[in-house]
């Protein structure tokens, strides 16, 4: 029964949902990470050594690359894409390199809000166990005392079962929430690095072999 109480209470049931419902939308997340790392093993751009993009080379590879992420987009294919969209036009590798870090701060804007819902819940499960701590102590305190020796005996248990309660639901919303915010950081620290590793492979296969006509004609 000490067991039951600790583990089973109406708070504790809902720090449970709680806590699932965001462990589902995490593994979610973390799944489509994974899938948005097959982008990196695509060969999307051109990864010989010496080979250079020239402007005339950058829509036919667009077209490549949007044809790679046709159905569910890819993070890294859509960078690309609207990179050697905007070489095509511009002929500037300076805002090619523009365009793809305000996209790259676009998607990592995106990951951050979608993940409100699960901040929300991470936050709802220690709240929900202080709502069970102040029912605890509220029934620990609404007790009557009796008069005489046997009532106070009843009053006694009848207030250690009430503040059992209340650290109960403390203890299991503490333990969900410390799990939950650790998974939390996990994903999140995941989905980082999957935009700046996409913005290195920009820069190193795209942004780097790029022909600048007005660039090469400076130095010259």
């Amino acid at each position: 029964a000490r067991v039951q109480r600790l583990f089973l209470g109406p708070e504790q049931v809902l720090c449970y949902v709680c806590a699932v419902w965001s462990a589902l939308i995490l593994q979610s997340r973390y799944r489509e990470v994974l899938r948005q790392r097959r982008a990196f093993g695509l060969e999307l751009l051109p990864t010989e050594e010496g080979a250079r993009i020239l402007p005339e080379d950058a829509r036919p590879l667009a077209r490549k690359v949007e044809q790679v992420g046709a159905g569910r987009p890819f993070v890294l294919a859509n960078m690309v894409r609207l990179g050697l969209g905007k070489f095509a036009v511009s002929r500037s590798a300076t805002d090619v390199a523009e365009v793809v870090r305000n996209q790259a701060d676009v998607e990592l804007s995106r990951l951050v809000t979608g993940m409100s819902t699960v901040n929300y819940l991470a936050w709802a499960i220690p709240a929900v166990g202080f709502v069970g701590t102040v029912r605890g102590l509220g029934g620990a305190f609404g007790v009557e005392v009796g008069a005489d020796e046997q009532a106070t005996a009843e009053f006694t248990r009848m207030a250690k079962d009430q503040l059992k309660i209340a650290f109960d639901c403390t203890l299991v919303a503490l333990v969900l929430s410390l799990a939950l915010m650790y998974l939390v950081h996990a994903v999140q620290r995941a989905e980082e690095t999957l935009v700046t590793d996409a913005q290195q492979y920009c820069q190193e296969h795209l942004l780097l072999r790029l022909y600048d006509p007005a660039a090469e004609h400076a130095s010259g």
